[in-house]
């Protein structure tokens, strides 16, 4: 195949982050963002690797076609433009795939049509991510499109992990189920953990800890996921930025009888006003961490809420997995936040992890062992590379139909 070019695509609302990669080495040829599209003070950042020197400009974009156009401008400045023969594909990431798609899939009608069906359980994301392929679709009719979705990873869950205790008619007829996300993360991060260790991904079990602004867990048994923490939405599960996590639903019957609020008001608490920035006013672990080490009682609260979730869920994994070969941080705070690796495992010495503290301070973007060398279960930093993984599974879909 002599295309070996793949540009990723992760359209949101108002933004589209790109990447284009050369998949022949893995390496990056350009990454840039579109952002606050449809406003007047849309901003475009664009870097081509080989030079390393940021583009940058403001003004309006009124939508995702004028800003993919842009994209399209700027990397054809560096001779990477998309009418390029060496583009093999287009690799979109889509966030909710649902219970039908386990795996990339080249994108038609009926996938689009599929997509769109799911709307109602990914009201935020599903309609960007449609936006962003008929938009690349109009540009490039000719080129492989492919979608790489967020819940496919997740799809491996049994029953009794996926299914919710609720009549089982109900769930079926309205799609309620728990599909798990950050699937592209997992699968990068699990993988990455046993070559770290030096086996083969079937040969381990991994904990995956994803912790940024939205954060979730999962238990991954030889390279397939039996367990994840979010749900039907990304709603469920860790304490978040600025989402709850599992709480009991009887509170949103309570401040709906008691509180009056609106669904769309509890939506918005629950989504955006809760979590860590609920807490104590801060979604920023950093500045969650300087509180703390200031001796702010608030931000103290917030943080030992955050590692005791964490901590729930890491001891809940450990029984589902009956084994656990390692267990992997990764995303902004999960690779970043070294008092919160720390917490989280401390004092479950008896099951295996420990943290070592001087390896645990070292920073690195390099995939690294922040345990000792004794430790049972070993503790690792795994930069996460949804970009790369979404590459690779498009390419690789590309290649075997060709």
């Amino acid at each position: 195949m002599s295309s070996t070019r793949v540009l990723v695509l992760n359209s949101g609302s108002s933004s589209v982050k790109y990447q284009l990669l050369d998949m022949r080495d893995s390496s990056r040829l350009a990454v840039g963002l579109v952002e606050r599209i449809g406003e007047e003070s849309s901003r475009l950042k664009h870097t081509p690797v080989e030079s390393g020197r940021t583009r940058e400009w403001t003004g309006p974009i009124a939508d995702h076609e004028a800003a993919l156009k842009a994209v399209a401008e700027e990397l054809s400045r560096d001779g990477l433009g998309l009418d390029s023969p060496e583009l093999a594909a287009i690799g979109h990431r889509v966030v909710h795939g649902g219970k039908h798609f386990t795996e990339p899939t080249v994108i038609d009608d009926a996938v689009l049509a599929e997509i769109e069906r799911l709307i109602p359980v990914a009201p935020l994301h599903n309609p960007a991510n449609l936006t962003g392929i008929r938009t690349a679709q109009a540009l490039r009719p000719d080129l492989p499109q492919i979608a790489v979705f967020d819940t496919a990873f997740h799809t491996t869950m049994p029953e009794s992990a996926a299914r919710y205790a609720i009549d089982v008619k109900t769930a079926d007829e309205h799609r309620i189920r728990r599909y798990g996300f950050h699937g592209t993360s997992h699968a990068y991060v699990s993988r990455a953990t046993a070559k770290l260790l030096g086996k083969s991904p079937d040969e381990v079990n991994v904990i995956v800890l994803h912790l940024g602004n939205g954060a979730s867990a999962s238990a991954v048994r030889g390279g397939k996921c039996v367990d994840t923490s979010m749900g039907l939405t990304p709603l469920e599960g860790l304490v978040m930025g600025t989402r709850s996590g599992d709480m009991d639903p009887a509170v949103i019957f309570h401040l709906m009888r008691v509180g009056k609020m609106s669904t769309d008001e509890i939506d918005t608490l629950l989504n955006k006003k809760s979590g860590l920035i609920g807490l104590c006013g801060d979604n920023d672990m950093r500045e969650i961490r300087r509180r703390v080490d200031a001796g702010d009682e608030q931000a103290q609260l917030a943080f030992d809420i955050y590692i005791h979730r964490l901590k729930k869920y890491i001891g809940a994994y450990y029984a589902v997995l009956g084994r656990v070969d390692a267990i992997a941080f990764t995303a902004g705070v999960g690779e970043n936040a070294a008092p919160v690796r720390e917490a989280a495992v401390a004092g479950l010495e008896e099951l295996g992890p420990v943290v070592d503290g001087e390896l645990n301070g070292i920073r690195s973007d390099e995939p690294r062992l922040v345990s000792p060398a004794h430790a049972r279960v070993a503790v690792a930093v795994v930069p996460t590379d949804e970009e790369l993984e979404i590459a690779t599974q498009a390419y690789a879909l590309v290649k075997k139909n060709n």
